[in-house]
């Protein structure tokens, strides 16, 4: 899969183009990309994606965008599952958030990336003041491909929806509009040796994530491993500023330093909380730790 940083100035083969912020990668959206890869497949042409980053909500306005569920690395993971050949990351500024609907189409879609089919979801806006809608890109004589939405018991499956779910730890539905659990991913990295100090070694994962939809105590799978996550600010020792995620890996010694790794959330526990000691952090702990066990068996 080749990733373009900026737009190619030399003109491109022709392609089949599905654009969208992407963000947690749910039904909706792997059915959209399901089509793309359909689409290109049928016209002889490449699968190309456009996403943006930073999101633009973020870009405008970045206190009260919405918590995000995918990091960019994430994103580029999942389209090189579902077969995409190039993926145009976009970056959201405001030269690309002043350019009419008919520019984007023409500079954009048409001279740089020779987009021939563009698929996208039904309520799809963009351009300037999110002026444009489908019904330009078929006045422009694209080859549209606009999906109806994608419902999960009768409701539209959304990031939204998604990032609620998560937010009031219900698992078992983020799972089923994801349809998988959700997961983090991040490098392993060292800490300040906290947890072994209290007799819970945890792998410290650098996430990307600043503010991530989830906070709280979870079951999860580290890659194939059981595990106990704390995500959160650690209001016991150190309280800190920015959230961080750390897992102990039941029953495991071995070194994941350096590591890439996946963290699956699949059952919540409790919500992070503070405690008048250690002593009482430790106890704590202890029964997180017997509740995953229980869950896993």
């Amino acid at each position: 899969m080749q990733v373009f940083r900026h737009f190619p100035t030399a003109q491109q083969l022709p392609c089949a183009l599905a654009i969208g912020n992407f963000d947690g990668m749910h039904l909706g959206h792997q059915a959209l990309l399901h089509k793309l890869v359909e689409t290109a497949k049928a016209l002889n042409i490449s699968a190309a994606v456009m996403t943006f980053e930073p999101h633009p909500r973020e870009f405008f306005a970045a206190q009260s965008a919405p918590t995000r569920l995918s990091s960019l690395r994430e994103k580029l993971e999942y389209f090189a599952e579902a077969g995409i050949e190039k993926v145009y990351v976009c970056r959201f500024n405001q030269g690309l958030a002043n350019l009419s609907p008919q520019q984007f189409m023409q500079t954009i879609l048409r001279d740089s990336l020779n987009a021939e089919s563009i698929l996208v979801g039904d309520d799809f806006r963009f351009g300037a003041m999110r002026a444009g809608s489908i019904a330009d890109f078929i006045e422009a004589k694209f080859n549209l491909v606009s999906l109806p939405q994608v419902d999960l018991n009768a409701v539209r499956v959304s990031s939204t929806r998604v990032r609620n779910a998560l937010a009031t730890g219900d698992l078992p539905v983020a799972t089923q509009l994801l349809s998988r659990p959700y997961s983090i991913s991040g490098k392993v990295v060292h800490g300040a040796k906290r947890g072994r100090e209290l007799g819970f070694p945890t792998a410290n994962v650098h996430m990307w994530h600043e503010r991530p939809a989830l906070t709280g105590v979870y079951a999860v799978k580290l890659d194939r491993l059981n595990g106990v996550a704390n995500l959160g600010v650690r209001p016991t020792i150190s309280g800190l500023s920015k959230l961080i995620l750390e897992v102990h890996v039941i029953d495991f010694n071995g070194n994941l330093y350096g590591k890439h790794v996946h963290v699956e959330f699949l059952h919540k526990i409790r919500d992070e909380m503070k405690f008048d000691s250690l002593t009482a952090l430790k106890a704590q702990i202890a029964k997180d730790v017997a509740v995953a066990r229980d869950f896993f068996e």
